[in-house]
């Protein structure tokens, strides 16, 4: 399997390129930092280099071109501000998605956030709320599509080792989960049609990831 991935250099995506190679599948990593080809070869992963906030679709589309699956896993971060919360967590997303179809890449996976259902949440700050609104936007622009969608939304991340015990679901509540059980769910979905067309939440659970796939 060919798996490109948008915000390739990012915790989850590196930890996905991993498992990827480990499984012997092929990971696909754009990143817009040329410096950073090194962590994604470390990876066993492959870098294309082009900025999806600058970039046409043609180009982005050329290195989609021949995948099996297109996923989505950049995001602006925290302290870029609302312009560019808009062009890479709106922008971006709708961009990648655009160049998937003309591709002719099926499957997509397209990491959201938690409490992007209520954007206008007014115990959020403005500076949360303006990612919650890029991120529905997001997953917005995505289900209209005539493609095999499933939008995952984790809930708070952590850096801590992954437990492989989890809580998925439509709905789960608030919540943390270690990116490494993030990334080994977005690749369990990659080989679930029962996920397609579907929004999904994540947290830690007591739940083995092979059978909250399965219960899906």
């Amino acid at each position: 399997m060919r798996v490109v991935i948008a915000g390739g250099h990012g915790q989850i995506a590196l930890r996905l390129e991993r498992l990827l190679a480990a499984r012997g599948d092929e990971g696909v990593g754009i990143i817009r930092n040329p410096a950073h080809t090194a962590d994604l070869e470390a990876a066993g992963a492959q870098a294309v280099v082009l900025d999806l906030e600058s970039s046409d679709v043609d180009t982005v589309a050329e290195a989609l071109k021949g995948a099996d699956a297109a996923v989505f896993a950049a995001g602006a971060g925290p302290g870029s501000g609302s312009a560019r919360k808009d062009t890479v967590d709106r922008g971006a997303a709708a961009l990648f998605a655009d160049a998937a179809v003309q591709a002719g890449v099926r499957r997509h996976i397209q990491v959201g956030s938690m409490g992007a259902d209520n954007p206008e949440n007014p115990d959020a700050t403005e500076d949360f709320r303006v990612y919650l609104r890029a991120k529905r936007a997001a997953e917005d622009d995505l289900k209209a599509r005539d493609v095999d969608w499933t939008i995952l939304r984790p809930g708070a991340l952590t850096d801590d080792p992954g437990t492989g015990q989890v809580l998925l679901a439509d709905k789960t509540g608030r919540g943390p989960i270690p990116r490494d059980d993030v990334a080994a769910v977005l690749l369990a979905l990659l080989d679930t049609p029962a996920s397609t067309r579907r929004t999904l939440e994540l947290i830690a659970g007591e739940t083995a990831i092979d059978a909250a796939i399965s219960a899906l």
